[in-house]
């Protein structure tokens, strides 16, 4: 007799074939616990003769093809006949935006008994692993990092605002889809809508926590063919990525009109299409990237070396149907039958990961450090911006030197100028890989390389030249944009009038013009040097609080890690301690025996200490550059 997972997933799969989704070489089954469903590779009714093309399909090849008209995206919830003419309405006014529809969707469509997304409904994690599901221990374990901050701030605004959005807009949507289902069904009787009864829909916030993780746990940013978007545009001022086609009268097509049944009478019916009138040779290369769900390529897990990356196909000329996203094998000739096929959601550091996904990777290449917890917004910034397509080096360590810090330290009104003066950084992305030409790495880069990251400190002005160029300029981490910064606001007293006196032998004593910021900045070097910057950055990474000239409190990004969760070793020594309490099926009674003897512990208090154990060692590391750095430039007399 089959579990119910077996179930759910033979529904779903006949729900796929139902809407044109074509598996080739692949299939989708149970990984574990902690992973949910994934897709592996396959040999399933493949003869012996046939299989040198199986083996060229897996490793060379197409392994799964899903029509786009299958999507979820802002398009098919403004197209939709039941939800669409309220979320119109509603999107015109402003008073939602693209995301939010989808998470609208997915909220009143998962509640609908006969909706025809249920097979992929029931599919769908119900618990998730990201700080918003976390208890209050469990949240405690993050404590001192961005991460405790994010949650906070984005648990905050859910208890505030959205909760009140969310029971207005859904109150409206409801009574919409009471109303619309109603009127729908008298006009379309016969169709699998027309069976339906009216349906008293209830929502709840918690019904809205689940849509907005299933959203930004599953979502991709996909590259839509332009003409695919914008189908009927009538002229230039509708093809804006805002004017999606709100018509909610327009024809749709079925991708299938068929049916099929469980076995148990159960109908499962194909879903609408979300464009019309597309023809495939219009495509031209134009693409318009729009956020959404790919049923069946979303169940892909993330794997730092992929096994495969998904494409679009606009035209058919790929996969043989148009408009479609695909799955296209990575090449890579170890894998075998069985072999799960994953994807990269990009280079993210397990902050990101957390957050967003509800899982880590141990010893994560791509971790990043933020470093100020006064920008507990960057968090949500640096990920969102993920979403929608804005790239960015998320393997990287933040530094942040506190804006309201400045307004406290003697003189900061003219280093605020000054700071204007040369768009000076005063917070920056340290690439982990920054470590590997810094002091304390073997094999670091050779010197060719490290030339192109040098930095020209001096121009040709008279009172240049006079300060030597430091001897550890290509060792030096640090961006110096953000050095430059910090020695502004680090400068004494008769370090800015020297400033001011070189600035204003350039300019001339009458101000007959500006000073560029390329001269500011080689100014600020000359009578600064390095030291004052590189002891600010030491003191603002440090394991001392700094209390900064004007009796200024800075936070010290160590300190905060270390209360209450102990130093980067106590976080190893729990690890090795500590197991999953799920036990892997695979293991025998005498290993899942061995470790129950040990301490037990949950996938997200796991996932917290290798989190925030990441933290302290990036902290530590870059500590160590900047008291090394600095040291050099004391010797120096810089």
């Amino acid at each position: 007799m089959a579990n119910p997972e077996e179930s759910k997933l033979d529904l779903f799969l006949q729900w796929l074939q139902l809407n044109g989704v074509q598996q080739r070489g692949c299939k989708i089954k149970y990984c574990d616990s902690n992973k949910g469903f994934g897709i592996f590779l396959s040999a399933d009714d493949v003869s012996d003769g046939n299989f040198k093309a199986l083996f060229y399909e897996i490793n060379f090849g197409l392994l799964l093809v899903v029509p786009l008209d299958l999507a979820i995206t802002p398009m098919r919830v403004l197209q939709d006949p039941i939800l669409g003419p309220e979320c119109s309405a509603m999107f015109e006014e402003g008073d939602v935006d693209d995301r939010f529809l989808m998470i609208l969707f997915l909220t009143i469509e998962r509640l609908r008994k006969n909706s025809s997304w249920k097979p992929y409904f029931d599919m769908l994690p119900t618990t998730f692993g990201n700080p918003l599901w976390f208890t209050d221990d469990e949240l405690l374990e993050v404590k001192g990092t961005t991460l405790y901050h994010a949650t906070e701030l984005q648990t905050s605004t859910f208890n505030i605002l959205n909760r009140r959005q969310v029971y207005v807009t859904e109150e409206k949507v409801a009574i919409s889809v009471r109303r619309q289902s109603k009127e729908f069904g008298e006009k379309a009787f016969g169709s699998p809508w027309g069976n339906r009864k009216m349906e008293n829909i209830e929502v709840s916030f918690e019904d809205f926590l689940w849509a907005n993780s299933i959203f930004w746990t599953r979502a991709l940013n996909i590259p839509f063919p332009c003409s695919y978007v914008y189908p009927q545009v009538q002229d230039e001022q509708d093809n804006t990525f805002s004017s999606f086609n709100r018509n909610a009268e327009s024809d749709t097509s079925k991708i299938s009109s068929g049916e099929l049944t469980d076995g148990k009478g159960l109908e499962i019916y194909g879903v609408e299409g979300q464009a019309t009138e597309v023809t495939p040779a219009s495509v031209q290369g134009e693409t318009v990237w729009v956020e959404g769900l790919i049923p069946g390529i979303d169940f892909c897990n993330h794997d730092l070396k992929p096994a495969a990356n998904w494409e679009v196909d606009g035209t058919g000329s790929t996969t043989g149907v148009p408009f479609s996203m695909y799955l296209l094998s990575a090449g890579k000739s170890h894998l075998q039958v069985e072999d799960e096929i994953s994807i990269s959601y990009g280079s993210k550091g397990n902050e990101e990961l957390l957050y967003l996904y509800g899982f880590v990777i141990d010893n994560n290449p791509d971790d990043y450090l933020l470093s100020n917890f006064t920008d507990s917004l960057l968090l949500a910034t640096l990920c969102l911006g993920y979403k929608s397509g804005q790239l960015m080096d998320s393997d990287a360590v933040q530094v942040h030197y506190p804006l309201e810090a400045i307004q406290s330290v003697p003189f900061s009104e003219s280093k605020a100028q000054l700071l204007e003066a040369q768009k000076a950084e005063l917070r920056c992305l340290l690439p982990r890989s920054l470590l590997d030409r810094g002091f304390f790495q073997a094999g670091t880069l050779q010197k060719e390389s490290n030339d192109k990251c040098n930095v020209v400190l001096v121009s040709n002005y008279s009172w240049c030249g006079q300060r030597k160029m430091p001897s550890y300029l290509n060792r030096l981490v640090f961006p110096e944009d953000f050095l430059t910064a910090l020695r502004t606001i680090a400068m004494l007293e008769d370090e800015l009038y020297q400033v001011s006196s070189l600035l204003q032998e350039l300019v001339g004593s009458n101000g007959e013009r500006q000073p560029t910021d390329k001269e500011v900045r080689a100014a600020i070097w000359e009578s600064c040097g390095d030291s004052g910057a590189l002891q600010l950055l030491v003191d603002l990474l440090n394991m001392k609080s700094l209390k900064y000239q004007a009796q200024f409190l800075c936070c010290s990004r160590m300190v905060d890690l270390e209360e209450g969760s102990g130093t980067e070793e106590n976080d190893t020594e729990l690890l090795e301690k500590a197991c999953s309490t799920e036990i892997p099926e695979e293991y025998t009674s005498f290993e899942a025996n061995e470790l129950i003897t040990r301490e037990m512990m949950s996938k997200s208090r796991w996932c917290s200490i290798v989190y925030r154990r990441g933290q302290k060692q990036l902290t530590r590391l870059f500590v160590k550059e900047a008291e090394h750095a600095l040291q050099l430039a004391l010797s120096e007399g810089n």
